[in-house]
């Protein structure tokens, strides 16, 4: 098969480590399907990074095997105008561009934003195209919980229409949290929109790729090397919306002199929660910068805990879909998530613990069991947590994909 995966933020992983579109198209053609991914030429998170550097609309490239259609689009950084824009560059253009290429017999397309998820199943529907719409984010619902928006709000109202046509139009539609289809339940779409018509496909990780950088990719650090400490490892963005602020919280009310918190991960917040650290005297957190995610596997394989922090969201009740999870699945150690979330792939798979309460005090003395915990216990954690990424290896959900495609042909 000719397959599109269209993917606004989908620049190759060694400029945005968005690893599913390249794992996905990676594996399809080791199946020998044909694939091509096609994004925006902007680079999400970075300092207005523009992989076209000319005026030229459109650029193709091919990194690592894989085919890629870049579309020129307004650069940004953070959530400003430029972003919208962005955005609508790339909805608005797509069409045109795809019009330039020979066409495919699948278009799947990700709502990473609506427009471009919809541009990508109205062109799928025009020409006759099998259209799978992937639902990375649930829109406008994600404007509702975190930006608190009015649901009679007329962008909500314009969103929910085109969030609607989707699922419609679309031939099947991917969830990437296990529960998403209780949300169209909650909408009152169940009767024209039944269950069958909907899959589920989480983030997942490369086992192969993961061993390979763990054996090749080591980062040197005194802290990982000593065996006398209790490491619990996070690893991710520092920004505002992560709250990584809350584990200095955590970590102020910890009384074992063993334990040490080690943050790998670089934002805008990065500066203030060190000098935090610093000013309050909490010494047993030591932010280790920002690494290439290479050497993300040598170090969540070298904790003692790998600690998924986060706020509570009322999204989490259909699900999750982090990849750091993944991660630290892969890494084989014990998983301590604080946050309370339906359909967790963790638990789901007896890999770690949860603490549903977001007291930090809770959440330390969770941490201090794994201390002293029963070695037979620990041992079974990390081969639990092993297995359960085995479960999310890319093979296995490229297949699921591929299964999904050809149930609807």
């Amino acid at each position: 098969m000719k397959i599109w995966l269209i993917n606004h933020y989908a620049v190759p992983p060694q400029y945005y480590p968005l690893a599913r579109p390249s794992l996905f198209a990676k594996n399809l053609i080791k199946m020998g399907h044909n694939v091509t991914i096609i994004a925006a030429s902007t680079v999400h998170n970075s300092e207005s990074e523009n992989l076209i550097k000319s005026k030229e609309k459109v650029k193709k490239i091919i990194d690592d095997g894989i085919p890629y259609v870049l579309i020129n689009c307004t650069p940004y950084q953070g959530n400003g105008l430029n972003r919208v824009r962005n955005i609508l560059d790339f909805s608005k253009n797509l069409p045109k561009v795809l019009d330039m290429l020979e066409k495919p017999d699948v278009i799947v397309s990700t709502t990473f934003d609506p427009f471009t998820c919809y541009a990508g199943i109205k062109y799928a529907r025009k020409y006759g195209i099998t259209a799978i719409a992937e639902i990375a984010d649930l829109w406008p619902e994600v404007l509702i919980v975190y930006n608190k928006m009015n649901l009679k709000n007329p962008l909500i109202r314009y969103l929910r229409n085109i969030e609607k046509k989707i699922y419609t139009q679309a031939d099947r539609v991917v969830f990437t949290a296990a529960g998403e289809y209780e949300y169209i339940i909650e909408q009152g779409w169940e009767k024209e929109l039944p269950k069958s018509k909907f899959g589920y496909i989480n983030n997942g990780i490369d086992i192969e790729l993961f061993d390979y950088n763990k054996e090749h990719f080591i980062t040197p650090d005194p802290d990982l090397e000593n065996d006398e400490l209790f490491k619990v490892v996070y690893t991710g963005s520092i920004r505002k919306v992560n709250n990584v602020g809350g584990i200095l919280e955590v970590a102020k009310n910890i009384t074992d002199k063993r334990i040490k918190f080690l943050i790998w991960g670089g934002g805008d917040e990065l500066n203030s929660l060190k000098k935090r650290s610093e000013d309050e005297n909490i010494h047993n957190v030591v932010f280790k910068g920002k690494v290439e995610k290479k050497y993300i596997p040598y170090i969540t394989s070298k904790a003692d805990l790998n600690y998924a922090h986060n706020q509570p969201s009322p999204m989490f009740k259909y699900g999750i879909s982090f990849n750091k999870i993944f991660d630290y699945l892969a890494a084989g150690k014990p998983i301590l998530c604080d946050f309370k979330c339906n359909y967790n792939p963790v638990l789901m798979g007896n890999a770690g613990l949860s603490v549903d309460s977001a007291n930090p005090h809770d959440i330390a003395v969770q941490i201090e069991k794994f201390v002293d915990m029963d070695r037979i216990e620990y041992e079974a954690f990390c081969e639990a947590a092993r297995n359960t990424a085995k479960e999310y290896d890319f093979k296995i959900l490229t297949e699921k994909l591929v299964n999904i495609i050809d149930d609807c042909r």
